[in-house]
Formats: C-alpha cells, sequence, structure tokens
C-alpha cells in the first residue's frame, strides 16, 4: 500500500477561493435570492396568482435539488473547474431569459435551469475550495468560509440596484432589472473564466466512494429544517417590510444589511467552526439563525428589522459553511464531493417543501406573521437535530 498524497500546494489560496466564490455569488446572491425583490413587481404586471408566484420558487428548489442529485456524477465525469462553469454559466442564461420573456413557461424553465446550474456549481466549488483550503490547514475554516458567505455580495448588490430600478422606471420594469442582473453578472464571472484552478488530479479524478447516511442522518434533519426554514424568511421579508410601510430606500437598506453581514462571517464564527464536536458547531449558529428569524415578530420598528436582518444574515451563510468544515473534518478528501452533495440534497429537499408548508400556513391563517413563526420554529428544531450530531471518526491524516 502506498502512502496517501499529501495536500497540493496553492501559493495563493485566499485569491482563488475568492475567484471561486464568483459562483455562489452569482448563482445564489442574484440567481435566486434577487427574485425576492423583483417578486411584487413581476406578480402584479403578469398577473399571477400568489400560487403561480410560489410556484416559481418550487421549481428552481426542484431544480437545485436535481443538480445536487448528479453533481458528484458530474464531478467525476469532468472534473471540478469545469461544473464549477458550467454551472455558473447555466445561471447566467437563466438570468437572460427573465429578461427577454414573459412567458410563465419559459420564467419556470429558467428558474428550473437556475436551480440545476446553482447546485452543480455550488457543489463542485464547495469541494474546490476545500480542496484548496486543506493546503492550509491553519486557516482552512476561514478560507473554506470565504466561498460561503459569497452570496452576500449577490445580495447587497442586488439590494442597492432592484429597489430603486423599480422605483424609477414604475410599475411593469421588472424586466429591467433582470437585465442589469444579466449584465453585472457577465461583467462578475470574467475572472472565474478566465483563471485556470488546477485541481491536482485530486478528488475530482479519486475512485468512487460510499457516502453512509446513516451515521449522520440527525444532522441531515437539521441541515433540512435550515433549508425548510430560511426560505420564508428569504422570500416573505421585503413583502414584510413594505407592508409595514417601507419604500425602496428601508427594502434595499434591509436587503443590505443581509448581505452586508456576510462579509463578516469567516471572523465572527471562527472559533465557533472551530470546535470540532459533531454537530455543535451548526447547532449554535442555526440557532443565531433562528433568533434572528423571529425578532421581526415582535415588531415593526427599523431598529429591531435591521438587528433581525444582521442577526440572521451574519448566521445564514455561516451554517452553510459550517457543514462543509463538517464533512472535512469527518471523511477522507474522496468522499467530500458526495459528502456536499448530501449535504445540498438534504437542503434542497427542504427548501422545495418549505414554501408549500409556509403557503399552505399563511393562507389557511391569512398573516405573513404566522409563517415567519414557522419559519422560525424550524430553523430552531433544526438547531436542535444539530445539536445531537455526534463527532465521527477522524478521517486518516493526508
Amino acid at each position: 500500500m502506498h502512502a496517501p498524497d499529501r495536500p497540493a500546494t496553492y501559493a495563493h489560496p485566499a485569491r482563488l477561493i475568492l475567484i471561486l466564490s464568483l459562483t455562489p455569488t452569482v448563482a445564489l446572491g442574484i440567481g435566486r435570492f434577487a427574485y425576492a425583490l423583483v417578486l411584487p413587481d413581476m406578480r402584479d404586471a403578469l398577473g399571477w396568482s400568489y400560487s403561480a408566484a410560489g410556484f416559481m420558487n418550487t421549481i428552481n428548489a426542484a431544480g437545485y435539488l436535481a443538480g445536487a442529485l448528479i453533481a458528484s456524477r458530474l464531478v467525476k465525469r469532468f472534473g471540478l473547474s469545469a461544473v464549477v462553469r458550467w454551472g455558473t454559466l447555466a445561471c447566467v442564461v437563466s438570468l437572460a431569459l427573465f429578461a427577454i420573456s414573459g412567458n410563465f413557461v419559459v420564467l419556470s424553465f429558467a428558474r428550473l435551469l437556475a436551480g440545476l446550474g446553482a447546485a452543480a456549481g455550488f457543489v463542485a466549488g464547495g469541494a474546490l475550495a476545500t480542496t484548496i483550503a486543506q493546503s492550509r490547514p491553519a486557516r482552512a475554516n476561514v478560507l473554506i468560509s470565504l466561498f460561503y458567505a459569497a452570496p452576500g455580495l449577490g445580495i447587497l448588490l442586488s439590494g442597492l440596484i432592484a429597489p430603486f430600478v423599480l422605483q424609477a422606471f414604475g410599475p411593469g420594469s421588472w424586466w429591467i432589472v433582470w437585465w442589469a442582473m444579466t449584465l453585472l453578472s457577465i461583467v462578475m464571472i470574467i475572472p472565474l473564466m478566465l483563471t485556470p484552478i488546477d485541481t491536482h488530479a485530486g478528488i475530482a479524478e479519486a475512485a468512487p466512494t460510499k457516502f453512509e447516511i446513516g451515521p449522520v442522518w440527525i444532522y441531515l434533519a437539521g441541515y433540512f429544517l435550515f433549508g425548510a426554514g430560511y426560505i420564508a424568511y428569504m422570500t416573505f421579508m421585503i413583502a414584510y417590510v413594505r407592508d409595514a410601510g417601507g419604500g425602496a430606500a428601508a427594502q434595499s437598506g434591509f436587503w443590505c444589511l443581509i448581505g452586508l453581514s456576510a462579509f463578516v462571517t469567516p471572523w465572527v464564527w471562527r472559533s465557533v467552526l472551530a470546535l470540532n464536536k459533531g454537530g455543535i458547531s451548526t447547532a449554535i449558529i442555526l440557532g443565531f439563525n433562528a433568533l434572528g428569524a423571529a425578532l421581526p415578530l415582535f415588531g415593526h420598528s427599523a431598529a429591531l428589522l435591521a438587528v433581525s436582518a444582521l442577526v440572521f444574515g451574519v448566521a445564514f451563510f455561516a451554517v452553510v459553511a459550517s457543514t462543509t468544515v463538517f464533512v472535512r473534518l469527518n471523511y477522507p478528501p474522496a468522499e467530500w464531493p458526495a459528502g456536499i452533495a448530501a449535504m445540498t440534497i438534504a437542503f434542497g429537499i427542504g427548501q422545495m417543501l418549505g414554501p408549500i408548508a409556509v403557503g399552505a400556513v399563511t393562507d389557511a391563517l391569512g398573516s405573513l406573521s404566522y409563517a415567519l413563526n414557522v419559519s422560525a420554529a424550524m430553523l430552531a428544531v433544526g438547531a436542535i437535530a444539530a445539536a445531537f450530531q455526534r463527532r465521527l471518526s477522524p478521517p486518516s491524516s493526508p
């Protein structure tokens, strides 16, 4: 038996991971979350029912789940870098489709494509970022967090653009917002398309391995609840702010605070991510996420909503990072793509079913506050579930 390979050395790991982070910036920060900013105008202009508007989120989540299911196989066949780039390009194409058509079928396909591309790129990008971070073990957790905090930049930029475009051009200008998002994304992904990122024949070419669900089922259940719980907050809070009397500036400010909070995520949670005690890191961070989601239930004041956005945002992106840190610390490198994919699948199922459950509660009880109650409760239960995850036998040292 030959000795295991030593971790590859990367001259500028932080720079490479920041370039890779353009994938979640575009695919999630803009491609998925900007929809909440534009949805009210699209629904009014296109005559959508709430069910039709919700379907766009459901089909996007279904695409995300499908992308997560096939991501490992795509990585094995095409390699990490190729899957990252093609997944990101698929998301940009979906944005362009939203800009050029108001047809419900075309827009549904665009949301499906956005989900597929986002999941494939996110799984491959997360595995590649983890591989690069492993070359600096002392800083690995912070380096990984740089990748997962990236959607905050997309949220910030879309928050600075969308509300004011809609205000400037008036009702029915939703398609102009999507053109702006498309052009912004094209510019942003240029470094990703042009920078060679060598995987050093690492996990993309490793022999296929079987990922065991049994030892981590409680952890996956917690992450499923996170996927189901966060979506209500990220989908409905702009409507909640608007219903409370907030105009374009208030909506932009709230959304930008969520994005800005992501920038400090790697440092705020650095010591928590280093705990390496099963699911306790995820449980702590997810508990703060639940707190942020619950705060708007206590009032509509600007200060309370601002604190909610900051607490929710700084924890939201760290929850995702914590799952990858968990995989890195508990599984050998050959299992990282499958492990990250398993986490993404659990998350994807949750975010697909979450809008249905939350929508049913809202329709039945007639208030958005109940949806936020359900959201916060699911996040809290998810934190409790993650806390019961024990540390697995650590993988062999590289």
